[in-house]
């Protein structure tokens, strides 16, 4: 896979009381937990993962 800008995703929120589709949004970007980290290609795919869960998760941008 190409290596691409990175971002890095943390979950700020919990995902009880959330939808369904919210909460496998989260387990789909690799969170599961709160403070929990990923480090993702920033992909469109991604982003709109991201944007579904916009108000659980902190994006930065990822240095390296």
């Amino acid at each position: 896979m190409a290596e691409g800008k990175k971002i890095k995703v943390t979950q700020t929120g919990s995902p009880i009381g959330r939808t369904d589709d919210q909460r496998a949004t989260l387990i789909g970007l690799g969170l599961n937990k709160v403070r929990r980290s990923r480090e993702l290609v920033d992909t469109p795919e991604v982003r709109g993962m991201i944007n579904k869960v916009r108000h659980l998760v902190r994006v930065e941008e990822s240095v390296g």
